[in-house]
């Protein structure tokens, strides 16, 4: 015991003082009582992500959500497949007003199949919730565009150079 460091007893007090190690990103947030029900969002937003089959957030959706939810500026970095789309865009959705009749959430993604991906990934908890969402990307007539937001529109999921053109 003494060559790795100390007695046994010195060893279990240094792990009881040393900081919890982080979650890995694709672990589910490690307190499991944790739903996204108890994250802030709104209800309805809580009840449409249960609803698609998600009770207990991400390690990032977990270390995100609040963040988002008081206005911070958040920079996530997770793995592919952990939760990033819901961690910002959760807390976008709990902010929308249902009766604006105007885009109250701009999203802007670097490519054309990104925006395409965060719409579809955000398609079932809009719907839920009677938002309406658009991409608008380079590679589609404008025209379509333009006729699409002439409806009301809640999200726009965009490419900066289409974004700029409208």
């Amino acid at each position: 015991d003494h060559q790795r460091g100390g007695s046994v007893a010195d060893r279990e007090a240094a792990a009881r003082q040393a900081p919890a190690p982080q979650a890995e990103e694709s672990a589910p947030a490690e307190d499991a009582a944790v739903t996204f029900a108890d994250m802030g969002l709104a209800p309805a937003v809580a009840k449409a992500v249960r609803d698609v089959g998600y009770e207990v957030p991400s390690a990032i959706q977990a270390a995100t959500i609040p963040l988002v939810l008081e206005g911070r500026d958040v920079v996530g970095l997770a793995q592919t497949g952990t939760g990033k789309t819901a961690a910002f865009a959760l807390p976008v959705l709990s902010q929308i007003d249902t009766k604006a009749r105007h885009p109250q959430a701009l999203v802007l993604a670097p490519t054309r199949e990104l925006a395409t991906q965060i719409r579809e990934r955000l398609d079932d908890p809009a719907a839920a919730l009677g938002l309406r969402l658009l991409d608008v990307v380079g590679g589609v007539n404008i025209n379509n565009h333009l006729r699409s937001l002439a409806a009301p529109v809640d999200v726009l999921v965009a490419t900066p150079g289409r974004a700029e053109d409208l």
